[in-house]
C-alpha cells in the first residue's frame, strides 16, 4: 500500500465552482495579486492528519468581507464599514470560518493526505514565524475573487510541499 501523497494546488474552476455551489451566487475568478501578511489577511490554516501544515488560504479583509455577506445574506453597507475599519466582527469571522472550513474540500481527494481547517487568524492577527514563513512561499494559486452583488478581493493559497 502506498502511502497518500501531499495535496496540489486547486484548480481555480474547483475554487469557484465550490465559492458559487456555497453560495448559490455568480463567483469569478482570474488571476490575482498575491495576498501577503504586510496587506494583514484572515489566514486559515490547514493540518493533515499527523498534525503538519499542508495548505495556507489566505484573504484580504475585502475578500473576507464579501465571503461573510454572500453566506450570511448581509447587507452590503455593514460590510462596507468593516472594510474601511479595517476589522470584521466576531459574526464575520464566524462566517469566514465555516467558508474556509469547506473550502478544506480543495485539498481532498483520492490519494491524498486528508487536510482540516486548524485555525483561521483574524485579518491583523500575530500570525506564528512558521506559518508566515510558508505564507511567502511559491507553491501558491494567486486569484482575484469577484462574488456578484458584493465585491471583489484576493485570495492566495500556498501549499506547503
Amino acid at each position: 500500500m502506498t502511502a497518500p501523497a501531499p495535496a496540489l494546488l486547486p484548480n481555480p474552476k474547483h475554487v469557484r465552482d465550490l465559492l458559487e455551489g456555497l453560495f448559490g451566487k455568480d463567483v469569478t475568478v482570474a488571476p490575482g495579486d498575491p495576498v501577503s501578511l504586510n496587506d494583514k489577511p484572515a489566514v486559515a490554516v490547514y493540518v493533515d492528519p499527523t498534525m503538519a501544515t499542508t495548505a495556507l488560504c489566505l484573504v484580504d479583509i475585502r475578500l473576507a468581507a464579501w465571503l461573510a455577506g454572500a453566506l450570511a445574506l448581509l447587507p452590503k453597507g455593514g460590510l462596507e464599514d468593516a472594510i474601511d475599519e479595517g476589522e470584521l466582527s466576531e459574526m464575520h469571522l464566524e462566517v469566514v470560518y465555516e467558508v474556509v472550513n469547506v473550502a478544506a474540500a480543495l485539498f481532498n481527494g483520492g490519494g491524498v493526505n486528508h487536510s482540516k481547517l486548524y485555525k483561521l487568524h483574524a485579518p491583523g492577527e500575530s500570525i506564528p514565524g512558521d506559518i508566515a514563513g510558508l505564507a511567502a512561499a511559491f507553491n501558491r494559486l494567486d486569484l482575484k475573487v469577484d462574488v456578484a452583488g458584493y465585491g471583489s478581493g484576493n485570495m492566495s493559497i500556498v501549499m506547503a510541499h
